[in-house]
């Protein structure tokens, strides 16, 4: 009996000992959980940021990769100068490890307006422009700034746009040049001039510094044509109609040299064997050739390889968040219609019979097997 009652109570004492154990294991439990809910949440903010941190690492290596994206749209390649620019251009681009992405608007405002919004879509840091009209780009251009894609108006200034940059050649000083050279080579006081477009406003630059040079030297400009879309059949048209009439002009200005050359094809047709002063610019081969061959008088030479070269630079130096104000290096500004813009001028020179070897040749803008060709 004893011993049953003992046993018993040991019974007992075990079967507390195990709810005591079960209620302290249940305490413990119920504090894990607590703790894990409470800690989760670290471990996935944790989890998360080494996650962005990952991916932010990874996309900076990736714009650290990603090369300088430049896009060049140009009105035009058929001139013999715009191959040349564009050549210049890209090599100097890749020289600074960048990339260039071409479009050529085959002299269309239309097409070039459409070749924009495409280099915007193919995301460029920045787009060179030569427009083919200087009105017609304004809405496009707001939307590559509104985009923060810089834009440089390359050699033509464009209008009413918000552009970053301007780079050319002087082209005020182009016709004052212009000017000077056939005043020092006397050539008579009645003088026509045939331009490029209207719309060029390298031609609105080139007339200003022609007047202004010309201005109480008793100097008349008998008649301006303005060669539209640069199309020469129309330039030689015009010269036809200036040589057939029964008094020639003593000098002819062209707005560059391929319209020299057209109003030289005319001078051969309708007045053979006959010599009138004419002057171009941008030194092609074929003027230069002319100009040995005592042709042309003269042409105006536009360092387009250096200017190439800076235009590369600006644009790269521009992707990368410099300033067109510091990058240009001048206080020189232009007003396009909208705001001051930003200039850097380059200055040309005249290159005659005389000079031709040390102006174009030396320079190594052609050789001079190039230059002095024989026929």
């Amino acid at each position: 009996m004893l011993q049953s009652k003992n046993v018993s109570v040991k019974a007992d004492r075990h079967a507390g000992a195990r709810m005591r154990q079960t209620a302290r294991s249940g305490l413990f439990s119920a504090r894990s959980r607590l703790f894990a809910f409470a800690v989760l949440p670290l471990f996935l903010l944790a989890a998360c940021s080494r996650i962005q941190t990952a991916k932010a690492e990874e996309k900076e290596l990736q714009d650290r990769e990603r090369k300088v994206r430049i896009g060049f749209s140009i009105d035009t390649l058929a001139l013999e100068r715009w191959q040349r620019d564009l050549d210049v251009f890209m090599n100097k681009v890749r020289e600074l490890g960048g990339e260039v992405i071409v479009q050529n608007a085959g002299n269309s405002v239309e097409t070039q307006n459409a070749q924009l919004e495409y280099l915007m879509q193919r995301q460029v840091d920045t787009a060179v422009i030569v427009p083919k009209d200087r009105d017609s780009l304004a809405a496009v251009i707001k939307k590559m700034r509104d985009k923060n894609i810089e834009v440089i108006s390359y050699d033509r200034l464009i209008s009413d746009a918000d552009i970053s940059l301007y780079i050319s050649v002087n082209t005020e000083s182009v016709g004052r040049l212009m000017a000077q050279q056939f005043i020092r080579n006397k050539v008579g006081k009645r003088w026509n001039l045939i331009l490029g477009p209207d719309e060029d406003y390298n031609m609105t630059l080139m007339l200003k510094g022609i007047e202004e040079e010309i201005k109480g030297k008793g100097i008349t400009i008998r008649d301006i044509f303005y060669t539209d879309g640069w199309n020469y059949d129309l330039s030689y048209g015009a010269a036809a109609s200036l040589l057939t009439k029964s008094e020639l002009p003593d000098a002819i200005v062209c707005g560059n040299d391929a319209v020299a050359g057209s109003v030289l094809n005319a001078l051969d047709d309708y007045c053979p064997g006959r010599h009138i002063p004419i002057c171009g610019q941008d030194a092609d081969i074929a003027a230069c050739q002319d100009i040995v061959r005592g042709r042309q008088d003269f042409t105006v030479y536009k360092p387009i390889t250096e200017l190439a070269e800076k235009a590369a630079e600006c644009a790269v130096r521009l992707a990368k968040g410099e300033t067109a104000g510091y990058i240009s290096g001048y206080d020189a500004t232009i007003n396009n219609g909208l705001k001051e813009i930003p200039v850097l001028w380059l200055e040309p020179q005249v290159a005659t019979k005389e000079n031709i070897d040390e102006v174009v040749i030396k320079s190594g803008f052609h050789t001079h097997g190039e230059v002095y060709k024989q026929e």
